[in-house]
C-alpha cells in the first residue's frame, strides 16, 4: 500500500473515531447519574479497576521500550491489550458508579486541593485521550506509520498521565471508601 492508500484506509475509521469520542463520555456521564434499583453495591470494584489502570500503565512503559528496540510484534501485542485493558477499567468504573454512591475525599488542607487537581486533570484527560487513542491505533492498524509516531508522541504521555492519576486518585480516595 502506498502513503495515500494509507489514508484512505485510515480514512474509513473517521466516522467511528469521532462516534465513539462523543457517545463514550456522554454516555458514561449519564450512567454515572444512573442507580440500579435492589442491587448489591459493587464495592469490591475500585482496587480491581486501579489495578487495571496500574497494569495499563505498565504495559504502556513496556510497549514504548519495545518499540524503541524495534520490537514490533511485541508492541503491538501491548498497545492492543492495553485499549482492552482500558475499555475494561471504563465497564467496571461505569459498573461501580451505577451501584454505589461516589465517595467524598475526606483530606483537608493542601493535600485536598493535590487531590481535585489530580482529580479534575485525569477526568479531563481521560476524556480527552478517547480520539488520541483510537486515532493513535487506527494509524498502526493502517500501517500509516509516520502519521502513527507522530500522534503516539503525544497519546502515550497523555494516555500513561491518566492511568498513572487514576491510580493515585484511587489510592489517595480509598481511606475515605464505605464498607
Amino acid at each position: 500500500m502506498n502513503k495515500d492508500q494509507n489514508i484512505q484506509e485510515e480514512q474509513k475509521y473517521n466516522k467511528w473515531i469521532i462516534t465513539l469520542s462523543i457517545v463514550v463520555p456522554i454516555a458514561v456521564a449519564i450512567l454515572f447519574g444512573v442507580r440500579i434499583p435492589n442491587v448489591e453495591p459493587l464495592s469490591f470494584l475500585p482496587p480491581i479497576y486501579a489495578t487495571i489502570n496500574g497494569f495499563t500503565a505498565i504495559i504502556l512503559v513496556i510497549a514504548f521500550f519495545a518499540i524503541r528496540k524495534k520490537n514490533i510484534v511485541l508492541h503491538e501485542n501491548l498497545m492492543t491489550t492495553a485499549v482492552m485493558c482500558s475499555a475494561v477499567f471504563l465497564v467496571l468504573y461505569v459498573a461501580y458508579h451505577m451501584t454505589s454512591d461516589s465517595t467524598k475525599f475526606g483530606g483537608e488542607g493542601v493535600i485536598k486541593y493535590v487531590y481535585y487537581f489530580i482529580l479534575i486533570t485525569h477526568i479531563l484527560l481521560s476524556i480527552v485521550i478517547i480520539p488520541f487513542v483510537l486515532i493513535t491505533y487506527v494509524r498502526a492498524i493502517t500501517k500509516n506509520f509516520e502519521r502513527h509516531k507522530k500522534i503516539a508522541r503525544i497519546t502515550f504521555p497523555l494516555w500513561l498521565y491518566v492511568a498513572v492519576t487514576g491510580v493515585i486518585v484511587y489510592l489517595m480516595i480509598s481511606p475515605y471508601y464505605i464498607n
